[in-house]
């Protein structure tokens, strides 16, 4: 089958190498090359290096929705387009050059979380399972018929990141099980009363509130890594928490953020139960094992942590 192929980051890479192994590719769409890094270098969305190791054409509009990009996606000829993660809210018009339609594989189980960062927000809302589905895309944000879905547990002290990895994994498999059984499949309409949202991450989402319970703490935690990370200022600068784990205080009721003495060495003290950092990173520095922290930060029973 001719498949057009619209994806930017590095989630999208492994339905793209399944297509080109088993699926004539004649195109891939990705966002424009961009500053990145500390250096702020412009560099090449992982899609594109992939496409032109593999000599795919190439198309990098800033936006789709300008009419000049009409003919140069109507020339390539695809039977069928396939969105994963590309960035960008394709028109009608774009929507409808494939003769076959345009398939999108969301990493979420529809109407659940439709939006720009569904995996984050499953693990920091503390949902038990998660999945990827695949549905004929319309003008809305997620809100197509689907085809295909797959459910996956989400691990204990699973990261938004690994979580990632592996729903990229279910998504390649997902589309091609799609495009096979395309002429038999029949779309399911979502119900858009049970839909929930999964806005694009902002800064802000990872400050800590110690006020919350434990368990929600944590969840924030692991659903801000690997990005914005989960921030709180301490009395000895601010610190990003990548991993903790949820623990009893012990029978002492003390202030929210209140670093206590349990589990063997010191937590912190949430709206319920307590935090265990596992990983933390200070500011500028290299991250490091929770108790090599304190051993430098100097910190003991009775500091606070707060919100930044």
């Amino acid at each position: 089958m001719r498949v057009l192929f619209y994806g930017t980051p590095r989630f999208a890479l492994p339905t793209l190498e399944a297509l080109l192994a088993s699926h004539e590719v004649v195109g891939v769409v990705t966002q424009p090359d961009r500053p990145a890094g500390r250096g702020r270098r412009v560099t090449a969305p992982p899609v594109k290096e992939r496409a032109v190791a593999a000599g795919v054409p190439v198309l990098q509009p800033d936006r789709l929705r300008d009419p000049r990009w009409l003919d140069p996606l109507r020339g390539l000829r695809a039977e069928v387009a396939v969105v994963v993660a590309f960035g960008q809210i394709l028109p009608r018009a774009v929507l409808d050059i494939p003769a076959r339609g345009s398939i999108n594989v969301h990493a979420s189980l529809l109407p659940k979380y439709r939006g720009a960062a569904p995996i984050a927000w499953a693990v920091i809302r503390g949902e038990a399972e998660t999945g990827v589905t695949t549905f004929h895309m319309d003008e809305g944000m997620d809100t197509g018929p689907i085809l295909l879905s797959e459910h996956t547990a989400i691990r204990p002290g699973e990261t938004a990141g690994e979580l990632a990895g592996r729903l990229s994994l279910m998504g390649a498999r997902g589309l091609i099980e799609t495009l096979a059984r395309l002429s038999t499949l029949t779309p399911i309409p979502q119900r858009d009363a049970e839909a929930t949202l999964a806005p694009r991450l902002r800064k802000a989402d990872g400050q800590l509130d110690w006020r919350e319970p434990a368990p929600a703490v944590v969840s924030r935690i692991h659903g801000c890594n690997p990005w914005p990370g989960a921030a709180t200022e301490t009395p000895a600068g601010r610190l990003v928490i990548w991993r903790a784990r949820a623990v009893s205080p012990g029978s002492d009721r003390l202030a929210p953020g209140t670093l206590v003495e349990a589990a063997g060495g010191l937590v912190v003290v949430a709206g319920a139960d307590a935090v265990e950092p596992v990983e933390v990173q200070p500011e500028s520095r290299r991250v490091v094992s929770w108790s090599e922290y304190l051993r430098g930060a100097r910190l003991r029973v009775g500091h606070r942590l707060t919100t930044p």
